[in-house]
């Protein structure tokens, strides 16, 4: 009976620790939400990283988002990506091509407006840990999806600036085993930005077909 009674404290202490961290995570994660809904636009720069042991991917690129409301601009490596918020317009350099999809079946991919709120739906939340991230001091956040086999990736990992409270790191585990690193470098609240960012222009991609995706 004393071994029952010591296993059950245990138990109960363990639930009771792992629904603080929950909570803990979702007041830093709703504290950061709040931050990025007062901004009408933001500008960031970061770097990237996929890897797949499996496949042997190891891949380096540099980008840089804008966005606007629900709009966005974004370039990646040679690749660049414009959305209005209706359309989105996906440029594949080394195809010389240009994929037109709907902006609301956009839910697959990753643009800068989605990595700054990626947290907000369709995922748990669980409290990590406090760490150092290049000197800072970080949250690290783990993000868990609601519908597993509806998801792309099994685990998202955030650090989140404890100072700033900004998003600085996420780390994305895809289900075949690829590992994408996106690291930002720099962040810039309400810049000035120009609506004909957002406006794809053909004729800037001369002997691109535009494929309707």
């Amino acid at each position: 009976m004393k071994s029952l009674y010591l296993l059950l404290t245990v138990f109960i202490l363990n639930a009771g620790s792992a629904f603080s961290q929950d909570a803990k995570a979702q007041g830093i994660l709703d504290k950061l939400s709040t931050k990025m809904k007062t901004m009408k636009s933001f500008y960031i720069e970061f770097n990237a990283t996929v890897k797949n042991a499996s496949s042997g991917a190891n891949e380096n690129e540099t980008g840089k988002g804008w966005v606007k409301g629900n709009k966005f601009y974004a370039s990646y490596g040679d690749n660049t990506i414009i959305s209005n918020g209706i359309k989105t317009w996906t440029v594949i350099k080394e195809e010389r091509s240009v994929y037109e999809s709907d902006a609301t079946d956009d839910e697959d991919g990753i643009n800068p407006k989605k990595l700054m709120t990626i947290w907000e739906t369709g995922f748990k939340n669980k409290f990590d840990r406090e760490d150092k991230l290049n000197g800072e001091s970080v949250y690290v956040i783990d993000l868990f999806p609601k519908v597993p086999t509806k998801a792309e990736y099994h685990t998202i990992v955030l650090y989140i600036s404890k100072t700033e409270n900004e998003l600085k790191k996420a780390v994305l585990r895809a289900k075949d085993g690829t590992v994408m690193t996106y690291s930002m470098t720099k962040f810039t609240s309400n810049p000035e930005i120009d609506d004909k960012k957002f406006v794809f222009d053909k004729t800037k991609f001369p002997g691109y077909p535009v494929i309707r995706d």
